[in-house]
């Protein structure tokens, strides 16, 4: 068949057109029906080139991903989540993420991380801590401030497409255990009931059964993180264990003894596994499982710089959690 003169032209210009899913092998629908039903697995962000062939038709601009690659991004077979990062740095009104929700089928989530206000005791160090650096942040633990800037707009905008909102406090100078425990249950006792609060600590004297109790006491839940600067997952599991009751939620960051910096250099463009976890990756695999036996919801959001690729290492994930199902069956029959 000829094609129009206007088809072709536009063929020589494949900036001008839209944001593609990837050709994906018919093997990926099977084993995403193979996983636990209410299991939701997804990356920290999208706008990544380097996707192209895995999740991207073809190689797009970074810019040009971040604004057009959502819709693209959730017709993947395993990807029914994604983790909106950008939020950490300044909230979003409800209209900005109903725009991002407009984009995804309706049983898709989003992974919200809570503006950096919220968590972080002192302005941080550097342009973002503005006129005053390293000052006291008045905004730290405020619950009004929380419930107008985040909560509302999370609620608002994504509806039922708000899968956990997410409270990361990043390593910082840490206040007694006890005291902080006391703070973030009155902080989260003051928010609205409704949305499931998930609490990311990055302090491990933070990490004790008070702190679990607090989390528990006020309807929130840990979220399990593998991230250099707290124990691993199973530790954090067993002191934790009180706030695990509710929606399980798994960030899957960066391994122990690594810093963003290198391994994002080491992994760009991550388009490739460079460094393979597989004990992380069979240890968020138990979670997933222990989780669907208690039919839980679950979010697994994966980073690049975990192994190299996100995609990738939820493919490699996923691949774990159904071997690991079908194992226990068999070993039941």
């Amino acid at each position: 068949m000829r094609v129009p003169l206007q088809r072709r032209q536009l063929s020589l210009f494949p900036e001008y057109e839209r944001v593609g899913p990837a050709e994906l092998a018919p093997g990926l629908g099977r084993l995403r029906a193979a996983l636990p039903r209410r299991l939701r697995l997804g990356t920290s962000s999208w706008s990544f080139p380097g996707w192209a062939g895995t999740v991207w038709d073809r190689a797009h601009t970074e810019d040009r991903l971040a604004r057009e690659g959502l819709s693209a991004y959730a017709q993947h077979p395993l990807l029914r989540a994604v983790g909106l990062d950008r939020t950490y740095y300044a909230p979003l009104s409800a209209h900005a993420l109903a725009a991002y929700a407009a984009q995804v089928p309706d049983d898709f989530r989003f992974v919200v991380k809570a503006h950096e206000a919220c968590t972080l005791a002192r302005f941080p160090l550097g342009p973002r801590g503005g006129p005053r650096p390293g000052a006291p942040n008045p905004r730290f633990l405020d619950a009004a401030y929380a419930s107008e800037a985040v909560v509302g707009p999370f609620v608002e905008g994504l509806g039922a497409k708000g899968g956990a909102l997410v409270f990361q406090f990043p390593p910082q100078e840490a206040e007694a255990g006890g005291a902080f425990a006391e703070r973030l249950h009155r902080f989260l006792s003051g928010l609205p009931r409704g949305p499931c609060y998930a609490v990311e600590i990055r302090t491990a004297a933070w990490l004790s059964e008070r702190y679990a109790a607090a989390l528990s006491d006020a309807g929130a839940v840990h979220c399990l993180t593998v991230h250099p600067s707290m124990p691993d997952l199973a530790t954090q599991a067993r002191v934790a264990a009180a706030a695990l009751s509710g929606p399980c939620v798994v960030r899957w960051m960066l391994r122990s003894g690594a810093s963003y910096e290198a391994a994002r250099e080491r992994y760009r463009p991550f388009d490739r596994l460079v460094d393979e976890d597989p004990s992380t990756r069979f240890a968020v695999a138990d979670l997933c499982l222990g989780a669907a036996g208690r039919r839980a919801d679950t979010y697994v959001i994966a980073n690049n710089k975990a192994e190299g690729s996100a995609p990738l290492t939820l493919l490699r994930l996923a691949e774990a959690i159904v071997s690991a199902r079908a194992a226990a069956a068999s070993s039941a029959s």
